[in-house]
């Protein structure tokens, strides 16, 4: 086992640290991208997923360790952004010691960076790392943890598609209004849920068979339709990506019916000035890293001993942080992901120069 790579380049990249990793008996590679420790240690998932290429893992762990930075910072939590990726395709490699292994490079960190599950990662995969290392949430409920982190993140999500209503339609609600879920996974599910419970209409699509199978049996009134594309064309008052990233692209965009973006997907934007498209055809967008906050929510009470109705209040106040942006927003004038951004930045600088303040 040993690092086979480590750089410190926050010139080039914005990071404060990013760490290849490689276990070759095991078959483990993973980056652990460490992006800010302005407001605490790092705290991200661990994304399990068979990239083509190393450069390819190494832009989505950039990426993804930034947005969590900026989301911790406007969930109020006291902790950076970080985030890792294991390389390979977890349904071939994934063993016991392979994550073990993963555990004890986190381990080695010395607690600037915590775990938690991610794309390919589950509550019992971090049970068995943290058999190698103190600084993992997501845990299992018998092992004291918080158990599954998509409740409070589809909490979060509606949380701020609340918000987006009452901005746009004068009322905290979506009774009545037509809602596309693009993806019918752990979070999706219960999102459909909440919608339903509020008087929405719900349009939906998955690509897994059993997604779908799980959604006709549960909630029969949803309507399913073939595929994304189907889904943005369709007559929608609101778009809820909740599968990968990249739902906002160049195509999707113009086809785009509906008047609100919430969903649970992170990194939807898929390249700058997106945010300025959607905002030129009146489409209020929603940042994903402020809505979709409520699982690192979830994971963070963790660290302080899980209580549950603690965690799920903290997360219902995105529907106030969503307020608060969509006003800065119509305030300065920018789109609302260029608010949160200024918002998220405010906080970290502002809280991060008290670590000038030493302290015996």
């Amino acid at each position: 086992m040993g690092v086979f790579a480590s750089t410190d380049d926050p010139v080039s990249t914005g990071h404060e640290q990013v760490v290849f990793c490689q276990d070759k008996q095991s078959g483990l590679k993973a980056i652990i991208g460490i992006y800010s420790t302005a407001l605490g240690p790092a705290l991200g998932g661990t994304r399990f997923y068979p990239y083509a290429s190393e450069d390819d893992a190494l832009a989505d762990v950039l990426d993804l360790s930034r947005g969590m930075a900026y989301k911790n910072a406007l969930a109020g939590l006291d902790l950076g952004g970080g985030k890792a990726v294991i390389w390979g395709d977890p349904e071939q490699i994934k063993s016991e010691a392979l994550l073990r292994a993963y555990g004890r490079f986190v381990e080695s960190l010395g607690g600037r960076y915590y775990t938690a599950c991610d794309v390919g990662t589950y509550v019992a995969d971090m049970d068995v790392v943290a058999r190698e290392t103190r600084y993992v949430t997501g845990r299992s409920v018998e092992h004291g943890g918080a158990g599954d982190s998509s409740i409070l993140t589809a909490w979060g999500v509606f949380q701020g598609m609340r918000a987006a209503a009452e901005h746009v339609w004068g009322t905290p609600s979506l009774q009545g209004r037509r809602v596309g879920v693009a993806g019918l996974g752990k979070v999706g599910k219960y999102l459909t849920g909440h919608l339903l419970d509020d008087g929405a209409e719900v349009v939906a699509t998955d690509v897994s068979p059993k997604a779908l199978a799980w959604v006709r049996a549960n909630h029969p009134q949803v309507t399913l339709v073939d595929d994304a594309s189907a889904l943005v064309a369709a007559d929608i008052d609101v778009y809820a990506p909740c599968a990968l990233g990249g739902a906002l692209n160049d195509d999707t965009v113009p086809a785009l019916r509906a008047k609100v973006v919430a969903g649970a997907a992170n990194n939807q934007l898929a390249h700058p000035g997106i945010e300025k498209l959607l905002a030129d055809r009146g489409i209020l967008y929603t940042p994903d890293y402020v809505v979709n906050a409520g699982g690192v929510i979830q994971v963070a009470d963790e660290i302080e001993g899980f209580n549950f109705d603690r965690a799920k209040l903290r997360a219902t106040r995105i529907y106030d942080t969503t307020r608060e942006i969509l006003r800065l927003a119509d305030a300065e004038g920018v789109p609302p992901a260029v608010a949160a951004d200024r918002l998220a930045e405010r906080r970290m600088a502002d809280v991060g120069r008290l670590r000038a303040i030493h302290l015996r």
